[in-house]
């Protein structure tokens, strides 16, 4: 046995862990304890082989039609598709399970090698219980991550490759196919009505986007500069009041404005025409411009608070001394906002406003619950965008109304390449990114 481990190299452990999973381990290393847990792994993995391939061939197919069984005995596409992936998610664990077992096998000889003996059952158990107690502790988070988080998106973005709509391809009465890239031709182009609202959808949710975002803080920022600055006794009582939008929940904000804007009966319009200001009612929600106007300064009336409250933090943690050494310098009150206030503060709020940004890009409530993406446009019989709808809320319609999950799906991946960038530039910037702690 000495001259047979004399003669055992590293080459040949790789070779014989990658001939089968802990085979190193038992024959070689002897550490039973590890290559019976690898070997027990690819021995439920080959069990489960043709299962696998079953679910394989259904993810390829996604199913064929059987109108002559009962609706319940059909193929159901939605559920190949999700045992599909799951299946691809499992095999790729199995795989990354088996690099661990080389690596493991590979240790063991390099340990093997330096102490000049191999591992008994205590040290084998203790090396299992410590050295893996950070995989085996992470296992049922990243096991969450993985079927609550990551198969779901993938479902998601599987389906926009799919014609999964109504009224020919909705599960479990008909069967779904893969289409390829047919439904992004069609928003880019492929047909008139789809690329014009795709284009005007996406260019008013970049638009609110950055609309939302700024007028809220610049709001936010000069109340709380005029608070700041104005040096009354009650700024605390006017900070209580200015911040109630923001303490009442936005989806009854949004609720009671609309009712409030209504063009029959609203109370807006009523007073102002009981007060002799206007003739003629003001379509606040059904006119496609003076519709998107009214979200936006609604939106502004529900989010300065935040921002108020955001700056004035930022104003406090201000040296007192830089303020006044710009006024002996001589410097008059807007400059020292134009060279210090707005410099600082914009400084330590701008991680903030870009997550700001991407929040907007997808505020489903300050669209939906005020004008619920209305009022009808010129395409939305076919596409069923309306003039205030943004992506998400675009999305809402297809996938709830429409029944169209393709298209819907569609523009759920456009939406992850767009804010993609941002939450990565975002994230980059963070400190725990840049140096691994908070």
């Amino acid at each position: 046995m000495k001259r047979n481990m004399e003669s055992l190299t590293e080459k040949k452990v790789r070779n014989t862990s990658l001939l089968f999973m802990g085979l190193a381990h038992i024959l070689y290393l002897k550490d039973y304890l590890k290559g019976t847990v690898f070997a027990l792994i690819e021995l439920l993995f080959l069990a489960f082989i043709p299962k696998m391939i079953k679910n394989i061939n259904n993810l390829i197919t996604l199913g064929t039609p059987k109108p002559h069984l009962p609706i319940f005995q059909r193929d159901n596409s939605t559920y190949m598709l999700f045992d599909g992936i799951i299946t691809i998610i499992f095999i790729l664990l199995f795989f990354l399970m088996y690099y661990i077992s080389v690596k493991s096998a590979r240790k063991s000889y390099q340990e093997y090698k330096i102490k000049g003996r191999r591992k008994n059952f205590r040290e084998s158990l203790a090396d299992i219980s410590t050295g893996s107690f950070s995989l085996f502790g992470l296992l049922p988070a990243l096991l969450l991550v993985v079927f609550f988080v990551l198969v779901p998106l993938i479902f998601s973005a599987c389906v926009a490759f799919t014609n999964y709509s109504a009224p020919n391809h909705i599960t479990p009465n008909n069967v779904v196919d893969w289409v390829g890239l047919d439904n992004f031709r069609t928003l880019f182009g492929g047909d008139i009505l789809w690329g014009k609202a795709l284009g005007r959808v996406s260019l008013w949710t970049l638009v609110w986007a950055l609309l939302a975002t700024t007028t809220c803080f610049f709001g936010g920022f000069i109340i709380a500069v005029i608070l700041r600055e104005s040096k009354i006794k009650i700024a605390p009582v006017f900070r209580g009041i200015f911040i109630l939008p923001y303490a009442v929940p936005s989806v009854i904000s949004m609720l009671v404005w609309q009712n409030l804007l209504n063009g029959s009966f609203g109370t807006v319009n009523r007073t102002l025409m009981k007060l002799g200001i206007i003739d003629k009612v003001i379509p606040w929600l059904s006119d496609p411009w003076l519709a998107k106007f009214t979200v936006v300064m609604i939106n502004l009336w529900a989010g300065y608070s935040y921002f108020m409250l955001l700056t004035t933090g930022s104003m406090t943690a201000i040296s007192q001394d830089i303020y006044d050494a710009a006024r002996i310098d001589g410097a008059n009150s807007f400059q020292v906002f134009s060279k210090i206030t707005f410099p600082l503060v914009i400084y330590q709020t701008m991680p903030l406003l870009v997550m700001s940004f991407t929040h907007n890009i997808n505020n489903f409530g300050a669209i939906f619950f005020l004008t619920g993406g209305k009022p009808v446009v010129a395409d939305s019989a076919t596409t069923s965008a309306g003039g205030t709808d943004i992506l998400i809320t675009w999305i809402y319609d297809l996938t709830i109304n429409l029944q169209k999950y393709n298209m819907g799906a569609a523009l759920a991946v456009m939406i992850f390449i767009i804010l993609a960038p941002f939450a990565i530039f975002n994230f980059s910037r963070t400190k725990s990114f840049k140096e691994g702690e908070l």
